[in-house]
């Protein structure tokens, strides 16, 4: 048989497109091609495939070899073709059987003498492959990441030989099963390590329960990174749907997926230096960014008024839509960023506006100049806009914290967050119009309220909805059915940075 057929799959973003590995051998002058909008590293891929399969003492056919991947309009990078390419030679020269073929998909790259390297991205491939109704061949590296995903067939091999005996029915592959995931020996950062400030901790549970952005402002040293860092520890865990769509987010970056953050939310704090692109990704093959993968969890940016103006523009659609799109000439790619915005600010340049010292000396001028840096649209999109004054004398030599742990609160949460689900399937903060207008009612003092403070505090509509969805918020922590008068009157006094 002088044509094969093998099953692979693209990274094409967090997609995982089938790719059909055609090979075919011809009469003529020895020679390979390999066809399909292939890049760099993967042309590269006939001579590492040349050499492995040579030194794995196969023949390599001395005629025309034609490799198609198709389809022919999608690019395809990286040296996850190599096994499957070899594997199509083999069957086309008739060393292996090909009628076997169409029942795996395989990625890989081949390492010169026959040895398979891992490589980056497997899990989307191993859900797609699970949903083809095939079984996955992958390195052993990647096994234990792939067989995350229930229900999928993995089969980890270490050398092309033994890919090779697996398919002649020699030496099967085990099946590759779902590694233990215990309990990380570094928990989390707890809530009793935060000294004082009770309402910005009513401010980051509110938060937490109805999946709120939240801005914090005040003096240096008043506890916003601490608390920022503290909301991950008091979020509900993740289901199994996000905590995959969280992992293979990661494994398709640069900094690939750790076991030890399996199923936790995830938490990113790029530093204010951090380019449009290292925020929202991008580059000439699509990469994930910060807002990517703070996806289920949470994105702080401490010293808000420092990042670049321009930067912090690029996050205005993703807190509006939960996904980026990243378009480029040749492609596009689309990366879900369903984030929790944490930020942190000084209330003026030198830090120190109210403080008790009376050190601050910034003129208004400065002030205004210096708050000026987030703009309206940007602030509009935060729901919480929250102040930490400076700690009492004499609280850091308390003997004995009195506050309550992360755990505590995590179990309140995780009731509100459950109220939420069965009430419109998702947290308050993700409700369009439509669901505001109908889990939202307003009794007539209630409604009179919010006009009054839409009008007096120069309020957009898209501010007056998200009181709407915060005062819905503290009611379910209330345990209200409705949104009563303390309810939207504490929801109102979260908007303090609004411009009129």
């Amino acid at each position: 048989m002088s044509l094969a057929t093998t099953y692979s799959r693209a990274a094409i973003g967090i997609a995982a497109p089938e790719i059909t590995v055609e090979v075919h051998l011809a009469n003529g002058l020895p020679a390979l091609s390999i066809v399909g909008l292939p890049e760099a590293a993967l042309k590269e891929s006939k001579d590492r495939v040349r050499a492995a399969l040579l030194n794995a003492r196969f023949e390599f056919p001395a005629r025309r070899i034609t490799i198609s991947l198709a389809p022919a309009d999608l690019p395809k990078e990286g040296g996850r073709f190599d096994l499957p390419i070899a594997l199509g030679i083999l069957a086309a020269s008739g060393q292996v059987p090909a009628d076997l073929l169409n029942r795996y998909e395989f990625v890989g790259e081949l390492g010169l003498g026959g040895q398979l390297r891992p490589v980056r991205g497997v899990l989307p491939v191993a859900l797609q492959a699970r949903d083809a109704g095939r079984s996955l061949v992958v390195p052993v590296e990647n096994a234990a990441e792939a067989a995350l995903v229930s229900d999928a067939t993995i089969l980890p091999a270490g050398h092309l030989l033994e890919v090779i005996a697996h398919l002649h029915g020699q030496s099967l592959l085990p099946q590759q099963q779902c590694p233990p995931l215990t309990e990380v020996a570094d928990p989390p950062p707890d809530l009793t390590e935060v000294y004082g400030q009770p309402h910005a901790r009513r401010a980051l549970e509110i938060a937490a329960s109805g999946g709120h952005s939240l801005l914090m402002f005040g003096p240096p040293g008043t506890g916003k990174t601490m608390l920022a860092s503290r909301l991950p520890g008091i979020l509900p865990p993740l289901d199994e749907a996000s905590a995959i769509e969280t992992a293979a987010l990661a494994s398709i970056s640069e900094q690939g997926f750790h076991f030890e953050q399996w199923a936790r939310r995830p938490f990113r704090a790029p530093h204010h230096t951090a380019s449009a692109v290292a925020l929202v990704g991008g580059g000439s093959h699509p990469r994930p960014g910060e807002i990517s993968l703070a996806h289920n969890g949470v994105l702080f940016l401490d010293e808000l008024p420092e990042f670049d103006r321009k930067v912090l523009e690029v996050l205005r659609e993703p807190l509006e839509s939960g996904q980026i799109t990243i378009s480029r000439a040749a492609r596009q790619a689309q990366f879900p960023a369903r984030f929790q915005l944490v930020a942190a600010m000084n209330p003026c340049p030198c830090g120190y506006l109210g403080h008790p010292s009376g050190r601050c000396r910034c003129t208004e001028e400065q002030i205004a100049r210096y708050r000026s840096r987030l703009s309206g649209p940007l602030l509009d999109r935060i729901d919480m806009h929250v102040e930490v004054p400076p700690l009492p004398q004499g609280i850091m030599q308390a003997d004995e914290q009195s506050e309550e742990c992360s755990a505590e609160v995590r179990a309140r949460v995780e009731q509100y967050r459950r109220r939420q689900q069965e009430r419109c399937g998702k947290a308050n903060a993700q409700m369009d119009n439509r669901e505001v207008k109908r889990h939202c009612r307003l009794g007539g003092a209630e409604a009179q309220l919010l006009e009054r403070a839409t009008v007096q505090l120069g309020l957009s509509a898209r501010a007056h909805q998200r009181i709407l969805k915060l005062a819905r918020t503290i009611a379910d922590m209330a345990g209200s059915e409705q949104i009563e008068l303390p309810h939207l009157s504490e929801a109102i006094t979260y908007r303090k940075l609004d411009r009129q």
